[in-house]
């Protein structure tokens, strides 16, 4: 008897799982900048949740999966999760095209609530999924006005080929007050910078604008600074990795769902846990992934793992009875989508997302 309860105890072990926690799955690219700051965020809620004595004495667990980015390794990943009876959650996907996949298979089965996927698209895409940032239909409004609001004029507009940059180019082109000179779609992984980085040295935009990540986004400020581009460069929350080169990113504006600089105790108490833990500042990524987590725990703690009880609590969450956040308060609109979100403008500063001017 005492040799097979040794026996169990290794095999639970070795599947890196405890029978008594309660578990919610995550999925993102976590070998990408963003997907990271996704995983640590998570990661630091976990932290602090069984630090502070878990779910109702019940510790947390995450079971992390990389999606890629890729829409057919996210449906494929997210019919795992729906087939794992103990998943009681998931916080994610991260990405837009990911999440559209996975949308589907999770419909009728299990939440989820995406972190940083801002496509128009999942707007109502089903009443199992949620997210905690803004739709790009939205954050495309708001990055357009800002433009015009700083006087630009002259824009040329590029974007990433996928979900959230077509989403996010589209509603700023269609915001935008100036004179387009160009929309056109770039490579995610900036190979084609060079020849950006030339042809905006000849027609002089006073506004670039990038619907995109950061791989991308460095290497068009590298190019364009080789080239000696004195254009504005202007992108929206995929942006925030930026920083990780303050070099060539400095200057750079970013619509942020987040800053460090927030100086609400709530966040401010974050960033001081983040940095604590990691040795750096906190982005939007981090921020939502954080509040995403801590948006299912709350609901765990009131209607514990079942998956139907928990998606009726997410969808009753209105008004007072929204959870706060160190992005904000959150609620969500019959769509999914959160109540009251929008971007924090900010400029690129010695490596930080400072508040930026809204006006020359």
């Amino acid at each position: 008897m005492r040799l097979s309860l040794l026996l169990l105890a290794s095999t639970l072990l070795a599947c890196g799982g405890s029978e008594s926690a309660m578990r919610l799955g995550m999925a993102g690219p976590f070998e990408e900048g963003f997907g990271l700051a996704n995983r640590r965020g998570a990661e630091l809620a976990v932290a602090e949740i069984n630090a502070a004595g878990g779910i109702n004495g019940t510790p947390l667990e995450i079971v992390y999966r990389d999606d890629q980015g890729e829409g057919s390794v996210a449906a494929a990943i997210a019919q795992d999760f729906v087939e794992d009876p103990s998943i009681a959650a998931v916080v994610g996907h991260v990405t837009s095209g990911a999440m559209v996949a996975a949308a589907k298979v999770y419909d009728g089965k299990l939440s989820a609530l995406a972190t940083t996927a801002s496509s128009a698209a999942l707007t109502g895409i089903s009443p199992w999924v949620f997210r905690v940032i803004s739709s790009d239909s939205a954050n495309g409004v708001d990055l357009a006005r800002f433009a015009s609001r700083l006087g630009k004029t002259r824009a040329a507009i590029l974007y990433e080929n996928d979900a959230y940059g077509r989403g996010l180019a589209d509603a700023f082109r269609g915001e935008f007050d100036g004179t387009v000179i160009g929309f056109d779609p770039i490579d995610a992984d900036g190979t084609d910078a060079e020849v950006y980085g030339a042809w905006f040295a000849q027609q002089k935009p006073d506004l670039v604008f990038v619907a995109g990540t950061e791989r991308s986004g460095l290497a068009l400020m590298r190019e364009a600074r080789k080239a000696g581009v004195t254009a504005e460069f202007l992108g929206g929350d995929g942006w925030t990795g930026l920083v990780m080169d303050p070099v060539a990113a400095e200057g750079a504006l970013v619509g942020a769902p987040f800053t460090a600089l927030d100086p609400r105790p709530a966040a401010q108490k974050f960033v001081a846990a983040y940095r604590a833990r990691y040795a750096a500042d906190p982005d939007g990524n981090a921020a939502l992934a954080y509040d995403a987590v801590q948006v299912l725990v709350a609901g765990l703690r009131e209607v514990g793992g079942d998956r139907a009880a928990l998606r009726e609590w997410l969808a009753a969450r209105s008004g007072d009875r929204a959870i706060p956040g160190v992005t904000g308060s959150i609620a969500f609109l019959p769509t999914g989508d959160p109540v009251g979100k929008s971007f924090v403008m900010t400029r690129i500063r010695s490596g930080a997302l400072t508040p930026a001017e809204s006006a020359k």
